[in-house]
């Protein structure tokens, strides 16, 4: 059974440093996906750059984008969604008849309103979400769609990912994720 794990944290919880700590300490397992970060200006944030486990890097969100869509005060470029996470993730599934260890790894920070406003990406997770891929994707605490209907499935662990507990948990991920680590 593949592993399919969310963590949930508030903004600025770790979630973003989390996915990243635990790609850095996987070194027998190939990872694919992306991670998102905040572009600040002069201590504000201004923006949001998306940036694939493969070093590919753009801006997914800032306020001087005009959108549509508009998330908050932030306009979305949905074309790096189609540039660059959907490519991240494309061959993942194709691995699923791989035997387990050699499998990919898919990361995804995160399933958030902006990312999930391209509707070929949601598509894509659902179908990740469907297939014996292993999946670890961080999620805002706050309600929506797809991620409330992962969140209930009961092949999926929800972790909360808090300030007490996102130290330690990277590294917990990685000797489940892989199991030389142990």
């Amino acid at each position: 059974m593949p592993t399919r794990i969310l963590l949930e944290g508030r903004p600025g919880s770790g979630k973003t440093t989390a996915i990243r700590r635990l790609a850095a300490l996987l070194r027998a397992r190939e990872t694919v996906g992306f991670t998102t970060e905040e572009i600040r200006a002069d201590g504000t944030r201004v923006g949001f750059a998306l940036e694939t486990l493969a070093g590919r890097r753009a801006v997914l969100a800032h306020v001087g984008f005009p959108g549509p869509p508009r998330v908050g005060r932030y306009g979305v470029d949905l074309g790096v969604m189609a540039r660059l996470a959907l490519p991240s993730l494309a061959d993942a599934a194709s691995d699923a008849t791989d035997a387990p260890a050699a499998r990919k790894l898919v990361l995804i920070d995160e399933l958030g309103r902006m990312e999930l406003a391209y509707r070929p990406f949601e598509d894509a997770v659902r179908a990740l979400f469907a297939a014996d891929v292993d999946v670890v994707a961080t999620v805002q605490a706050q309600p929506g769609p797809l991620t409330d209907a992962l969140k209930h499935r009961t092949d999926v662990e929800l972790l909360r990912l808090t300030r007490a507990n996102r130290d330690a948990l990277p590294e917990q991920l990685a000797a489940r994720l892989e199991p030389a680590r142990r």
